[in-house]
């Protein structure tokens, strides 16, 4: 999304010079509010703002300018005019990436949308919880974000096409770094960087087969006449399609595990696939359509259940992974790569990526708190016994964890935050190139202001059209 920090001048210019994340109930209010933004102070929600055939709501407003002030804290009386401009910013980014035929298909849709839902699962902790404390289910939440997860892809492709490839030299994020007031420099919480050995426990033979013989008994009732749909609804493991009878949407090859995958590619007409395994149990699938490369299917997913006993094995083993790390007979990292059942974490030492940021360092705020009470006891370098924790819906596994570096909390400097520099550094210059686009194209196009923001100092002279 396009940033604010040329448009918010001295007040909030270098709020975004790092990525700044919620605590997990500002979290949730963005989410929420997002949903069911309304208009406050007794406005009635109007038409603000018209760009192009695109129309701005006082509610939209209200929304953004509500969530950042949950993010900051900011209380500033130009805080909705600056929003107000952002958003017309984007509305012209998006017009022009209507206009240059600019595509985001439903799979890169669904797989934000997927990573966005995980993320809160990950923070409140369990699809369950969340949909709870929303009042919606997971499909609800997703069918009311989809338009504006599909906007944004839009606006980020036009700016990269926009921007072209960004590289600043270690020069550039010197003179960047320079160029901010002292006293505007951002406060850099305490972040941690942790590693994990994650193990799963085997899932016994005779639990599987039980399981297999149940969704093979569905299947057959299918095929003697049942709805695949409404038996999706009622046995599928799977929170997020069993409300939509257990359909997916349209995914293109990559878009699922290979074992599913292949089962589903190889499906015609209406046709049932048999029991098939894939890492997160046991599906059965059905072919809704097919439009070339891309599929629309339903399925319903069946997990086996580790046993108490299943459970004990699984600690066991850590146990003498634990005890081999801590003689030095090997190292954590080897361990991870050899023993961990954590497929995004064993090839990196086990270190773990923060799935808000894209990096391994975790604010305090972003941390699942299971997490963050087992790390908070540690010293750098320590390693905490077998902690029980949730892997997936409804699954157990054991895990260890290193605490392996642990930054104090301080002011932004060069020394021990240039990534994050060197990033901002880049982000001013894509807004820059595309600035100076919007320049160049501001008097063609069509932009009215309802008279209410007269009193607006935009960066853009918008007041012209």
């Amino acid at each position: 999304m396009f940033t604010m920090m040329h448009l918010m001048k001295k007040t909030l210019k270098f709020y975004k010079l790092h990525v700044n994340i919620f605590t997990i109930s500002a979290l949730i209010m963005l989410f929420a509010g997002q949903l069911n933004a309304q208009p406050t102070n007794g406005m009635i929600d109007k038409i603000i703002a018209v760009v192009g055939e695109k129309p701005i709501l006082y509610s939209e407003l209200q929304a953004q300018v509500q969530q950042i002030q949950a993010q900051n804290g900011v209380v500033d009386t130009n805080l909705k005019c600056a929003v107000l401009e952002d958003i017309i910013l984007q509305k012209l980014l998006l017009n022009q990436a209507e206009k240059d035929s600019i595509e985001v298909t439903d799979a890169q849709v669904d797989q934000e949308l997927d990573k966005k839902i995980r993320f809160f699962v990950n923070q409140i902790g369990s699809v369950e919880e969340l949909e709870k404390y929303l009042g919606k289910s997971i499909t609800q939440i997703k069918d009311d974000f989809k338009d504006r997860i599909r906007e944004q892809l839009l606006v980020q492709q036009m700016q990269s096409k926009l921007a072209g490839e960004i590289k600043v030299s270690p020069a550039e994020v010197k003179e960047f770094y320079n160029k901010i007031p002292k006293d505007s420099l951002p406060f850099v919480e305490s972040e941690i960087q942790v590693a994990q050995i994650l193990r799963k426990p085997p899932i016994n033979i005779a639990e599987k087969e039980r399981v297999r013989k149940e969704l093979s008994d569905i299947r057959q009732k299918i095929l003697d006449g049942k709805s695949f749909a409404s038996m999706a609804a009622f046995y599928s493991e799977d929170v997020g399609s069993a409300a939509k009878g257990g359909e997916l949407g349209f995914v293109g090859r990559g878009d699922l595990v290979p074992e599913f995958e292949a089962a589903a590619f190889e499906l015609k007409g209406k046709e049932i696939s048999p029991v098939i395994e894939s890492t997160y149990g046991f599906h059965i699938i059905q072919l809704i359509e097919r439009r070339g490369e891309t599929i629309n299917v339903r399925h319903i997913l069946l997990s086996p259940k580790p046993s108490a006993t299943d459970l004990d094995k699984a600690r066991i083993q850590l146990d003498s992974v634990l005890r081999e790390v801590r003689l030095g007979t090997i190292s954590f990292e080897e361990a991870a790569n050899k023993f961990s059942d954590d497929a995004e974490s064993k090839n990196n030492g086990g270190v773990m990526v923060n799935a808000a940021s894209g990096s391994t360092f975790f604010e305090i705020s972003q941390m699942d708190q299971s997490l963050f009470f087992v790390v908070d006891k540690l010293k750098e370098g320590e390693i905490s016994d077998p902690v029980l924790v949730r892997a997936g819906e409804k699954k157990e596994a054991y895990r260890i964890v290193m605490l392996r570096s642990r930054t104090k909390p301080h002011v932004a400097n060069l020394d021990d935050d240039y990534q994050k520099i060197m990033a901002a550094a880049e982000n001013e210059k894509r807004e820059k190139r595309v600035q100076d686009w919007i320049e160049r194209k501001r008097k063609s196009f069509y932009v009215r202001i309802d008279p209410i923001f007269n009193a607006c100092d935009f960066a853009n002279d918008w007041k012209t059209q």
